[in-house]
């Protein structure tokens, strides 16, 4: 049987997050998983930084020709 318990990892040691319900000797798998840190988005973008960078042709607004045929 297969019992899952979360815990850390530090300093050469395994903290468990809680106590299992065992009470002989048991074979124990340990599986580190790798926890990516966000990177930090909360930056605000100043205004503006993409002006110059976006065009829109002249007739953006016009009708597209592949649709004359529903209007």
């Amino acid at each position: 049987m297969l019992t899952v318990i979360e815990g850390t990892y530090e300093n050469g040691q395994v903290i468990l997050d809680h106590k299992p319900k065992v009470e002989n000797k048991t074979k124990v798998v340990v599986i580190f998983e790798e926890i990516e840190m966000p990177a930090d988005t909360n930056e605000k973008r100043p205004f503006g930084i993409s002006k110059g960078n976006i065009t829109l042709s002249p007739d953006f607004n016009e009708p597209l020709d592949d649709l004359k045929d529903y209007m």
